[in-house]
Parts: C-alpha cells; sequence; structure tokens
C-alpha cells in the first residue's frame, strides 16, 4: 500500500522529533503533526508548532482534548471506582482514548492514508492506540516506528537528528522517562528500575515530600452530584479547573504519591513512581460518599465492576461494547452519590472527617449504641438461625 499522507501522534520528544523526518524518508509521504493538549502543561506546548515543521511536517495541529478527558474518561472511571491492581489511578490510561480518537479524526478529516505513533514494542501504549485505530479506523493503516526502524538508543536518535539537520534540544544524558497530564505525571527509567532502589527526590515533580509538606492540616469540602464534582468548599467548579486546583492542593501536603511495581499488558514487569494528587483526594471523597449511600450488595457489585473497567482501561479496550456495558452500570448506581463530603490534607494523607448525603442509608436512629425504639435486638436470634442453617444441617449430618 503507498502512503501518501501521515498522521503522527507528535509530542516534540527526542522519538517523535525523529519520526517525522525518518517518515519521509522511508515512506516518502506528507507528515502532518498531531499535538494532543491534555493538560501536560504549557511548558511542554511552548515552541511545539515551530519545533514539528522544523522537523519536517507539512503543518502542525495542536487539539485542546482536556475538557473531553475529563468529561468523558475520568469523571466516569470514577464512577466505576477503578484502580489498577490496588494502586495506579490509571493517568497514562485513560488519556489515551481521547488522544486516539482525536487522532483518528484529524486523518480522516485530512484525507490521510496512515497513522503513526511513538511507542515503543515494549509498552502497554502501542496497544491502547492501535486497539482504538482499529476501532475507530481500521482502513487506516498504522505505522509503528519502533518496530521498523534500526535506532536503539537515545545517540543513535540525536546521530540521525544530526544528519538530517533537525534540531532538538534533547541530550543523551536524559535519565527518566515521564508522561504528563491533567490527572498525573508518571516517571519511569533511571535509579528506578532497580526495585531495591529508593527514588530520589529529582524523581518527584508535582508534590512536595511528606516531609516537607506544611505542618498544619487542610481541610476541604467537596460536592458531588451523580458521582460528579460540582462544587469546592461551597464554591462551583468546571471540571477542568477542579482537577488543577486540587492538584495544587493535594501537591503541597505530598499527597498522590505511589511507587509499584505493576504488570504491564505486554507480559513483563515494570516499576513506575506516580503523582496523582488531585486524583487521590477525589478517590477518597467518593469512596467515602459510597459508604454513605450504597446497600451492601451494591457497593460488592460496584467493587466487581471496578475491578474488571481497570483492567479494561490499563488494557486499552475502551472502544468496546464491554466498556459500555460496565459504565452504564456504575453511572446507574452512581445516580444516588450525591452529598457532601470533607477531607483532611496532611502531611501525605487523605483523611475523610465528614460526609452527609440526601441519600444515606445511615440512620443513627438504628445504629446507636443508647436505648432505642426501632430496633429490636430479639429479632436477630431468627435472623442468625436461618443464616446459618445450612452449617447446622452439616453439622447434624457429621454426627448422624
Amino acid at each position: 500500500m503507498s502512503i501518501k499522507k501521515v498522521v503522527l501522534a507528535y509530542s516534540g520528544g527526542l522519538d517523535t522529533s525523529a519520526i517525522v523526518p525518518w517518515l519521509k524518508d522511508n515512506y516518502d509521504c506528507e507528515v502532518i503533526a498531531f499535538v494532543a493538549n491534555v493538560g501536560q502543561g504549557d511548558e511542554e506546548l511552548a515552541g511545539v508548532e515551530e519545533k514539528a515543521i522544523k522537523s519536517g511536517a507539512s503543518s502542525c495541529y495542536v487539539v485542546d482534548l482536556r475538557e473531553e478527558l475529563v468529561k468523558e474518561v475520568i469523571y466516569p472511571t470514577l464512577k466505576t471506582g477503578a484502580v489498577y491492581e490496588g494502586q495506579y489511578l490509571l493517568g497514562t490510561s485513560m488519556a489515551r482514548p481521547v488522544i486516539a480518537r482525536a487522532q483518528v479524526e484529524l486523518a480522516l478529516k485530512l484525507g490521510a492514508d496512515a497513522l503513526c505513533h511513538g511507542c515503543t514494542g515494549k509498552g502497554n501504549d502501542q496497544v491502547r492506540f492501535e486497539g482504538a485505530f482499529a476501532a475507530l479506523a481500521p482502513q487506516l493503516k498504522v505505522i509503528a516506528p519502533w518496530r521498523e526502524w534500526q535506532f536503539n538508543s537515545r545517540q543513535s536518535l540525536l546521530n540521525y537528528l544530526a544528519e538530517k539537520n533537525v534540531p532538538t534540544t534533547a541530550s543523551a544524558t536524559k535519565i527518566y522517562s515521564r508522561d504528563a497530564n491533567l490527572w498525573h505525571i508518571s516517571h519511569e527509567g533511571g535509579e528506578i528500575e532497580n526495585p531495591w532502589n529508593e527514588p530520589s527526590d529529582q524523581i518527584w515533580m508535582w508534590t512536595k515530600s511528606p516531609e516537607q509538606a506544611p505542618d498544619k492540616a487542610e481541610h476541604i469540602q467537596l460536592s458531588f452530584e451523580k458521582g460528579e464534582l460540582t462544587k469546592l468548599n461551597g464554591e462551583a467548579v468546571a471540571p477542568v479547573k477542579a482537577i488543577e486546583v486540587l492538584n495544587a492542593i493535594g501537591s503541597e501536603h505530598g499527597v498522590g504519591r505511589i511507587d509499584i511495581v505493576e504488570n504491564r499488558l505486554v507480559g513483563m514487569k515494570s516499576r513506575g513512581c506516580y503523582e496523582t494528587p488531585g486524583g487521590t483526594i477525589l478517590v477518597a471523597a467518593l469512596r467515602a460518599l459510597e459508604s454513605l449511600v450504597y446497600d451492601r450488595t451494591s457497593l460488592k457489585y460496584r467493587e466487581e465492576v471496578g475491578l474488571e473497567f481497570a483492567q479494561l482501561v490499563y488494557d486499552g479496550r475502551w472502544f468496546t461494547p464491554l466498556k459500555d456495558a460496565l459504565l452504564a452500570a456504575a453511572t446507574s448506581l452512581a445516580d444516588q452519590l450525591t452529598g457532601d463530603i470533607v477531607v483532611k490534607l496532611y502531611k501525605g494523607n487523605v483523611t475523610v472527617t465528614q460526609r452527609r448525603s440526601p441519600n444515606s442509608l445511615y440512620s443513627e436512629a438504628f445504629a446507636t449504641f443508647e436505648g432505642d425504639e426501632v430496633y429490636n435486638q430479639k429479632d436477630a436470634a431468627g435472623f442468625i438461625r436461618l443464616y446459618s442453617l445450612a452449617s447446622r444441617i452439616r453439622a447434624l449430618h457429621s454426627k448422624g
């Protein structure tokens, strides 16, 4: 198949800077750079269009996807309670569906016949991007340079860029691989490739260490309607702004750091350090609201949905019927998640201190240890007898 026009997911980093001239050399095609603004920060986006053109791209499109990321992926995922392997709040994974979809939309609009990404053949992202491409535009060819080209190191890429007279600010001494968006920042490589090494201070970029965090706790009130944050400390707040504010507050108090060894989809284990300050606060608040509102069987089912949904998001299966089904279930349950939660932030910890909801199933009249007239404790005897009936019958059989 002859390739005439390719839309490349472009970041301006070393890899994608090299991909632009490599595509032109090896496919003799026009390269269009696509840059997704998912909240990675102004510094990351500064000068990216000029950089893409100097690399050889015919044009560069910067698309703001922050609101879509929050409204269409982050908030819905929060309702499911999805957490991968007990700790990871899916920061990189959640950004991929909106990036891939926007890239496909641009390719179709411009009449491109191929899509390209800079994911390595070792990671999860190649699966996430290509799974989305397959679901949304299977007719487009996918080019994955890391699975084709001869380069195998940062120095070899730098030599290639020098040969092509492509300017770059990258160097051979880069230690860490990082990915940032509105929800989190991830860190891999360097000293943390050895799981026995403690992360150094230079790993963390957003959050203060708990030791450096303020000695005074800070309280925040979060108000939710149907599982979505609507107010902070009583003031209405838009979705993107809400996460930005929570990130800033949480980072100041050292909230949201994790250091994990995770199972990648491709089969290997990897170590990553993640900072998700605002997300950590939101998850804690929603779990507290669930404890007020969901009955025991509903909460158990939501937990099962959360486990399945976390795996689905991590594995890049966003554009599937299963995602729609699981999300429908979680969204239906979350219709009851309206209320206010107060959290205390102190030295890296998020502690829920107050909770209320118009849909609360908690009744002080029933739960009190004081005298009451609404619960007859003698009723428990019949309940226990029926609840343990199978055990009773089994024991009688064994004695007979």
